[in-house]
């Protein structure tokens, strides 16, 4: 759909618009007076003609050039140009834009309620589609953002204890989840997607105090994990070590308590306090 519309460079038109208004004087001074105005409603009509194809193009910009409702092309190629005369030329921005959603309120994959919000950096590379597939596309940039961090944020939980499940928190796989599907929702109005990202994640106000607990409990259950699994290795080291050196001989009662005596200490968590057994005063 996009093609390429017809164009000359702009100084040139209008030098030979400067020679054929000199040529027409230089015709109509030795000319009789019906003659000249003849010559002089002809150039004016060519002038008025062909002054209405100059258009200026800035640099990342096109215009999208029309010939009575028809598209005839799009011109990119900035400077003073000249195209079709008596068309209309609508302005195009080629420059990278910036687009930040709202922060929405959503459930996410586990029925949490969330805040997120999004930033989306675009530009259009079809001005043709930009301009007559879609009314506006910049609204419909922010419309299909706000639908995919929508759809984004109801597929993936907030927090994940499942290396496997791909959370919220993940922002480099969340990014490129996102972004490909904008690129694919956006196609149709020629916009390219460079990047999406979340720039804003939180639990709603009304759970954020009963998830952070949460979170807490989570971390105090996984270092606990962590402590009782260091711990046993460590119990079953200093029994290994002590049959093998031959340090003292345990029957399976005193191996039993000297187990829970070395879990206690290395599991709790506040300082141990040793008794120390000095026997008997008296004999």
């Amino acid at each position: 759909m996009e093609r390429r519309a017809f164009r000359i460079n702009g100084f040139a038109v209008l030098l030979a618009l400067v020679i054929l208004a000199a040529v027409a004087a230089g015709v109509g001074a030795g000319a009789s007076e019906p003659v000249l105005i003849v010559a002089i409603v002809v150039a004016a009509v060519i002038v008025v003609l062909v002054s209405t194809g100059f258009t200026v193009i800035n640099p990342n910009e096109a215009k999208v050039v029309q010939f009575l409702g028809r598209y005839v092309g799009s011109v990119a190629d900035a400077g003073f140009q000249w195209v079709l005369p008596f068309t209309s030329k609508r302005k195009i921005s080629l420059r990278v834009r910036n687009f930040e959603t709202a922060k929405l309120k959503v459930n996410d994959a586990d029925g949490n309620p969330v805040e997120i919000a999004a930033v989306v950096v675009y530009k259009v590379v079809e001005t043709a589609r930009a301009t007559f597939a879609v009314d506006d596309y910049e609204m419909y940039v922010a419309i299909q953002s706000e639908a995919a961090v929508r759809h984004l944020a109801t597929s993936h939980p907030y927090d994940s204890h499942i290396a496997e499940r791909v959370s919220l928190r993940d922002g480099a796989t969340v990014a490129e989840e996102l972004t490909a599907e904008l690129r694919e929702r956006t196609e149709l109005a020629g916009i390219e997607v460079l990047e999406a990202r979340i720039t804003h994640l939180a639990y709603a106000p009304e759970i954020a105090q009963a998830m952070l607990v949460r979170q807490q409990a989570s971390q105090v259950v996984a270092a606990r994990t962590q402590i009782v699994s260091g711990a046993v290795g460590m119990v079953q080291l200093a029994l290994t070590r002590l049959a093998e050196e031959g340090v003292v001989d345990l029957d399976e009662e005193r191996k039993a308590q000297m187990v829970s005596n070395l879990l206690v200490v290395l599991c709790g968590d506040r300082a141990t306090q040793p008794v120390v057994n000095a026997g008997s005063l008296y004999a």
